[in-house]
């Protein structure tokens, strides 16, 4: 079948499609894992929203930071992180990316630029900052991307980000996953802002995109990019996602409403791609085998991270204190 003409080459999207699956799958496994005790810790998942952090992370470029939260699995994944590294992290595993200390939520790899997850809500937005103005200090073309949720509209550390992100003209993206929740609650009654809003009072370009198509949050995280590399200030995304599970991996869900579960699940990004893939005219059989390739890959991780050795008790000092026995300081 003769392919329809596409904005990126046929490897790029099967690339972009690539990274959705492989967030998919880890994810899934990380949801089996911790219903069976493997997995130290909270872990909070982002399945459903894997069209969110593949769309952004494929529109940059390598020296651009990336900033997360809590829900930064797939961030991580998308953004370079080893998948290997990855699990074997979240095992607790001497051999993980930042040897088994940081676990789920403070997942870190400066050499491709990931600064790091974090467990305080809104809390990667100052660290995106930070590194927004040594991009602008450099005078680099890069840029600084953080991922929030609408949960985190009501944290004054958003605000002031917004505020000096403008007042410096810094080329910061701040990418908001808008999924409707603020942990338990429905966002909008926690919350009276919208990010809209706010965006126009700060003077900051804002864009909305369906965060359940991955080209779109593509294309429209390129666009914002451009202009951030050519000095234009900062911009904000807000990517209109859904959240399949709850809060945390465990929670029980009481809050929401009968069915809305059901409803979230219906709508599935990585399904909505595969269906416009095959529109496209890739032959369906080309992304079966993508799709059983990445859940043999992420098996074969899961079994190697399982495995892996656990760090030792006598280096935990390490990286976390200096001896300053016997030294002297002014």
């Amino acid at each position: 079948m003769t392919k329809k003409r596409n904005d990126k080459s046929d490897t790029d999207l099967l690339g972009l499609y690539r990274k959705m699956r492989v967030i998919r799958e880890a994810e899934t496994a990380l949801s089996g894992l911790f219903a069976n005790n493997e997995i130290p810790g909270f872990i909070h998942l982002s399945l459903g929203q894997e069209a969110v952090a593949a769309g952004v992370c494929d529109a940059l470029r390598d020296g651009d930071t990336l900033a997360s939260n809590h829900r930064g699995h797939g961030h991580a994944l998308a953004q370079g992180v080893s998948l290997d590294q990855f699990f074997l992290e979240l095992f607790g595993k001497d051999g993980g990316i930042c040897r088994g200390r940081g676990g789920s939520m403070h997942i870190a790899d400066m050499s491709v630029g990931m600064l790091g997850a974090n467990g305080i809500v809104g809390g990667g937005l100052p660290i995106a900052l930070g590194s927004a103005l040594a991009h602008s200090i450099k005078k680099s073309d890069q840029v600084a991307v953080v991922f929030f949720g609408d949960g985190a509209l009501g944290e004054g550390a958003v605000h002031e980000v917004m505020n000096l992100a403008a007042l410096w003209n810094l080329p910061l993206l701040m990418v908001c996953e808008n999924n409707g929740w603020s942990e338990f609650s429905r966002s909008s009654d926690q919350i009276r802002a919208e990010i809209g809003d706010l965006a126009k009072a700060f003077s900051i370009p804002f864009e909305r995109v369906d965060g359940t198509k991955v080209r779109d949050v593509r294309s429209m995280t390129a666009d914002l990019c451009d202009r951030l590399r050519t000095g234009q200030g900062p911009a904000i995304l807000e990517c209109l996602t859904v959240r399949w599970h709850g809060h945390y991996e465990g929670d029980p869900q009481k809050y929401r409403a009968e069915g809305d579960q059901e409803t979230a699940t219906s709508t599935d990004c990585v399904a909505l791609e595969r269906d416009s893939l095959i529109g496209d005219g890739f032959d369906a059989a080309t992304l079966d085998a993508l799709d059983a390739e990445v859940k043999a890959e992420v098996e074969a991780v899961v079994i190697a991270a399982r495995n892996g050795a656990s760090p030792s008790f006598a280096t935990a000092l390490g990286d976390v204190h200096r001896n300053t026995i016997g030294s002297h300081h002014v």
